[in-house]
């Protein structure tokens, strides 16, 4: 992958995968611990996992070819080595989605789950959501260092605008 109207096509996939993947870690956390919103949103949240897992790799790949094509430098590698395991994350969600699927699935035909099971389910949405959020703001941060460095903060610091 390379670009599109000039810009690296990491830059604009990125952003898909940064709101999907813990608009899908929220709304996976709210269908394990809330039997509403599992009935509506069980099935909206399988398929935003499964897209997400589907673009992680697609981003990444992106990402590999830009870093490829710009300096290379310690924060450059850090981000790189932190999206690489955004993958883990995503497949992460999508298992979890699965298993809520499962148990909505049960609950619909009238085979309800048993309180260990439904803390399982509760438990495993929260890890994968949780753990999600956090690599995203880590990955996310990291890209930001990489490419902003600390333009940002010396010019506040200064008093400069541009």
């Amino acid at each position: 992958m390379s670009t599109i109207n000039g810009l690296p096509v990491h830059v604009l996939l990125v952003h898909f995968v940064v709101v999907l993947a813990p608009l899908t870690a929220v709304l996976l956390i709210l269908c394990s611990v809330w039997p509403a919103a599992r009935r509506r949103l069980v099935w909206p949240t399988l398929v935003l996992a499964a897209v997400t897992t589907v673009l992680t790799p697609i981003t990444t790949e992106a990402g590999e070819w830009l870093e490829r094509h710009v300096d290379r430098t310690a924060a450059v590698h850090t981000h790189t080595e932190l999206g690489a395991t955004m993958i883990y994350f995503s497949i992460g969600l999508l298992a979890a989605s699965v298993v809520i699927a499962v148990v909505h699935y049960r609950e619909v035909r009238s085979r309800p789950v048993g309180r260990a099971m439904t803390a399982v389910m509760v438990a495993v949405a929260l890890l994968a959501g949780v753990a999600t959020i956090a690599q995203v703001y880590r990955i996310g941060e990291s890209g930001s260092r990489a490419v902003w460095g600390d333009q940002i903060s010396a010019t506040a610091a200064t008093g400069n605008s541009r």
